[in-house]
């Protein structure tokens, strides 16, 4: 159904209907908009631009509706531009020219982007939810290997020994950085835009304010030009998006490198993996492979709409259509990867006897020795000079660093006495570290039940926040 055309002598060409048309993609809005069109209903009503008697009629028609499109009984069609018209165009099917009624006091500039808004909210609680599963999984894995001695890595060279559990409990860390982003987004941008008309503000909707408390919504945006035209909740949200595509891909990385055979850290569900159609033996950890690969489509989605909004003047420009397609695309990749990771950590086997043999290669215990003779009173400068000249004997001779011998140590430093032998092990390096961030069990096992305590009240936060506008969206 036509929105406009009235002082047009023709309508669009072929072409330019097909460009402009958004139906095919904007469809997912199709709730969103009736229970906005519903909202704005009772503002008309209220202002006494809809009687009593008309805005029951159009308001039992419009829940009749949202069942048809929830059943797939209702949908749009060759005739529709977008969501906007195909919804029109089903009201009016019902109750005839009195659903045009519900046009006043509102442009699609306003309708569609808090239609919008309501949708990534909706789905943005979706993935915060998914996440926390993602995170919980983690937890318990990495408490499972609380104790599991490894080599921790920088630069993918060996750096200093750790507890595995340590490693793995660092993405659960990342990740709850990525819920608290949503929901300081849901923050900043619960206020509604319905009001704002095409830019003016509306005379026959004086009073946004209720429509956006019965949306959810904490109040109304305060310019309605800024209404209209703002998209920084589209872009901080795909932001956020990716932000969870990369540290998925950085635990994606890790596993692919892992289950190599040249880790052999971790063996990966076969639930989770998949074969080769030409080489039998092959067992590859595709989950994670995806995981990796998928996050350049989610930072392209952010960077196709920052490029999209870049200098765009005045009001409403109608390159905001252009907003919708990587949101949909970026939440709908997360709802599918999210709950596979998940499974791909919560089946793994990860075998710490094989990750503890290389826990001390690559003169990994070297910082020990170093912060040895600094608390002996040594600078550390000199601690660490000292330290490499112990590293340096040892690759002239073919040993390692707990090989030397008491005499090698005193020639190379007085102050390395036999008692530098005590920290010369992954487990006394590890144990040594006992701050609140550090390495040791103790520490690890703290650090673990407080990430787990902040993803249950992450997942209470999340509960309640669905609840709330699920009760706003209900019909």
């Amino acid at each position: 159904m036509a929105l406009w055309g009235g002082r047009f002598a023709q309508g669009p060409a072929e072409s330019v209907a097909a460009l402009s048309r958004s139906v095919h993609f904007d469809w997912r809005l199709a709730p969103y908009d009736i229970r906005v069109n519903i909202a704005h209903l009772h503002g008309l009503t209220k202002s006494g631009v809809v009687s009593a008697s008309d805005a029951q009629t159009i308001e039992g028609a419009l829940v009749s509706l949202a069942a048809d499109v929830q059943s797939g009984t209702f949908t749009f069609n060759d005739s529709d531009e977008d969501v906007h018209s195909a919804i029109e165009r089903g009201l009016v099917a019902k109750i005839g020219p009195l659903g045009g009624a519900i046009r006043a006091g509102r442009s699609r500039n306003d309708l569609v982007v808090t239609d919008f808004k309501l949708y990534i909210i909706d789905h943005l609680l979706t993935v915060s939810n998914l996440v926390t599963q993602l995170i919980a999984a983690l937890n318990a894995q990495a408490e499972r290997h609380a104790g599991s001695i490894a080599p921790g890595f920088t630069h993918l060279q060996h750096a200093q020994p750790i507890l595995f559990g340590h490693e793995l409990a660092k993405h659960s860390q990342a990740l709850l950085r990525d819920v608290d982003r949503i929901s300081d987004w849901l923050e900043r941008h619960s206020f509604s835009p319905l009001g704002a008309g095409a830019l003016a503000g509306s005379g026959l909707q004086p009073s946004p304010e209720a429509s956006a408390e019965e949306l959810g919504f904490i109040g109304s945006l305060a310019n309605s030009i800024d209404a209209v035209s703002d998209r920084d909740f589209i872009a901080e949200a795909l932001f956020a998006l990716s932000m969870i595509g990369i540290h998925l891909s950085r635990l994606g990385e890790e596993f692919t490198l892992w289950s190599t055979t040249e880790f052999g850290w971790v063996t990966v569900a076969d639930e989770y993996s998949t074969g080769s159609s030409i080489m039998p033996q092959k067992k590859n950890p595709d989950i994670a492979e995806l995981a990796r690969g998928k996050a350049g489509r989610l930072v392209g989605n952010l960077t196709s709409v920052m490029v999209m909004l870049k200098g765009l003047p005045f009001a409403y420009n109608r390159d905001l259509q252009e907003d919708k397609e990587p949101v949909f695309d970026s939440m709908e990749t997360l709802l599918l990867l999210l709950p596979a990771v998940t499974g791909m950590v919560a089946t793994a086997t990860f075998h710490p006897e094989i990750m503890q043999q290389g826990a001390t290669a690559g003169f990994s215990l070297a910082t020990e020795v170093a912060d040895f003779l600094a608390r002996k009173g040594v600078p550390f400068a000199t601690a660490h000079e000292v330290a490499g000249a112990c590293v340096k004997k040892c690759e002239s001779a073919g040993i390692d660093l707990h090989e030397l011998s008491d005499a090698d140590f005193q020639a190379i430093h007085p102050g390395l006495t036999p008692e530098i032998r005590g920290v010369l092990t992954a487990e006394g390096a590890i144990a040594s570290r006992t701050s609140s961030l550090g390495t040791s069990e103790q520490s690890v096992r703290e650090q673990i039940a407080i990430a787990e305590s902040e993803n249950v009240l992450a997942q209470a936060w999340i509960s309640s926040e669905q609840k709330r506008f699920s009760g706003m969206m209900s019909l």
